[in-house]
Formats: C-alpha cells, structure tokens, sequence
C-alpha cells in the first residue's frame, strides 16, 4: 500500500536539494513543501515525512531545523532525511544529519533511511573560483536518488 508522502525541502542556493526532492516527489508520489510554507498540523495527514536541505557548517540549514523545533510529538511517523552538500562521504552525511536525526527522534520519528550526495557549491571563497562540484547532482545521483525512494517505498 503506497504511503501518503510529504517532503520539507529547504533548497536556495542552487536549488541541488529540490533537485533530489523533485525525483523522490515523482516516486513517492509526494508533496513538497518549503520549511516557511508549513502549516504544521498538516504532518498529521500524512504517514511518511521526508526532511532535506542543503548543509551548512555540519547541519541542515537553519529553516529546517527550526521548523521540527515547532512539531509536536509524532510519535510512530516514519521520515527519511536527505541532504546535498559540497563534500560527500557516508560518515559526512551522517554527522551532517545528527543534528536533524537527533530532533527528529527527540519528537518520536522513526527515521527509516537517509539519503546525501554532492552538490554545486559556490559559497565563500568558492565562487571565485567557479565552486566546486559544478554539473551536481549529476546522472549518478539522480539514478541513487531513484533507487532510494524506490527502496523507501517498498518499506
């Protein structure tokens, strides 16, 4: 039975996180919805919640973080957590994501997966440089990102 999906993204720069919102909306048959945009009673309609946004400084963005900070108590929602960043590594993603995964738990989530990968980044020095990562996400990711939420939706 597919789960009725709701993804949060918090993309700007680049827009590389709505790029990988956008392949899980299209698998998952899900919503998306900015941070800011939110009206938080609406997570009750909705059986698995993913959370994405671009890293910054070893966390999500700020928007995402303080919007779970407004949750209550959901005890028994299954989330997932995605994220892109300049540097990639599956030890990164996850010390990138503990301060999402903690709050998240904190609020009775039961994180199913989580899902990271590189993405165009032109942040301080970097955009004199032309950035790094330039073309990210690229096939490969979309391809990984395709086979994740193949895989959340089988769960």
């Amino acid at each position: 039975m597919a789960k009725n999906t709701l993804l949060i993204v918090y993309s700007y720069h680049h827009m590389n996180t709505m790029k990988i919102a956008e392949i899980f909306s299209k698998k998952l048959n899900a919503k998306i919805i900015e941070p800011q945009k939110l009206n938080i009673e609406e997570i009750k309609n909705y059986d698995l919640i993913g959370f994405g946004a671009g890293i910054d400084s070893g966390k999500h963005y700020s928007p995402l973080l303080e919007i779970v900070d407004k949750i209550s108590n959901n005890i028994g929602k299954e989330a997932f957590i995605f994220s892109t960043s300049g540097v990639y590594g599956i030890k990164k993603m996850h010390n990138d994501h503990k301060t999402l995964r903690e709050k998240l738990e904190s609020k009775g989530f039961n994180i199913l997966d989580e899902f990271s990968c590189r993405g165009f980044n032109t942040n301080s020095v970097l955009k004199y440089f032309g950035g790094m990562n330039k073309g990210r996400p690229n096939e490969d990711d979309i391809k990984n990102a395709e086979t994740f939420a193949d895989k959340l939706g089988l769960s």
